[in-house]
């Protein structure tokens, strides 16, 4: 699991380094391919962040039940503490979400 992160981590980084560190063209590129490629940049980034928040929420949440099975008296805390981390990790995906809508 942590191999595939790292492999996903580097990948990203790829990608944005490459988007980084292209020269600028926006003048000669018609108006078409611009929009274009700000849909695609649009479709990747939040593609990324539900990928991240799924995984921080499948893992959070297998700890939150991992911790109510061996303490069964503590499933409150944990489940207020749990919700609270999901709500943060979902406020994640929606910041990516509403930049997009703000740059395109």
């Amino acid at each position: 699991m942590k191999k595939f992160a790292l492999l996903v981590m580097t990948l990203s980084l790829v990608l944005v380094a490459a988007v980084a560190f292209a020269e600028e063209h926006a003048a000669a590129a018609p108006a078409a391919a611009t929009g274009i490629s700000a849909a695609v940049a649009a479709l990747f980034a939040i593609a990324i962040a539900a990928f991240g928040g799924a995984i921080g929420m499948g893992l959070s949440i297998s700890k939150a039940v991992e911790g109510i099975a061996r303490n069964p008296e503590a499933s409150g805390k944990i489940m207020t503490t749990m919700i609270i981390g999901l709500a943060l990790i979902e406020s994640l995906a929606i910041y990516t979400l509403v930049i997009i809508f703000i740059k395109a």
